[in-house]
């Protein structure tokens, strides 16, 4: 796989109505994938070397981004989430790879903004249920 432009890399929301908007004004993102793991060593394991059980940890995922504030459709789907508290379904695009897609809680929504500057955002995302792959 070739190098590949972190610009491309696209973070969507669903709107409801089972279309994905593009969260507008993004400029850095950042996917984490993670599994737990379950010791299952005893004192018959094999030259005393830890055991793991398959497929019994717990799977997660994060995403987080920052960016600029452009008060769009995707800024007020993301703001409704927030304070409902709902878990909509989200799409992560990663090009030469694949899409994540799946319902994540928004865990963090920040605004900051200096004065003679842009306004921007930070947001984390956890999450909320399983995460399906399709690779590209």
């Amino acid at each position: 796989m070739a190098a590949q432009r972190g610009k491309d890399i696209l973070l969507k929301i669903e709107d409801g109505s089972g279309v994905f908007v593009t969260v507008a004004g993004l400029r850095a993102r950042t996917i984490s994938l993670n599994a737990r793991t379950v010791d299952a060593t005893d004192g018959d394991s094999a030259g005393r070397w830890r055991e793991l059980l398959a497929g019994a940890g717990v799977k997660s995922a994060a995403v987080s981004g920052q960016g600029v504030f452009r008060d769009a459709a995707s800024d007020a789907l993301i703001r409704e989430a927030f304070f409902a508290q709902t878990a909509p379904g989200w799409q992560l695009i990663v090009p030469d790879f694949g899409v994540l897609e799946g319902p994540f809680l928004v865990a963090a929504l920040e605004y900051a903004g200096e004065h003679e500057g842009e306004a921007s955002f930070a947001i984390s995302l956890a999450s909320a249920g399983e995460i399906g792959f399709t690779g590209l």
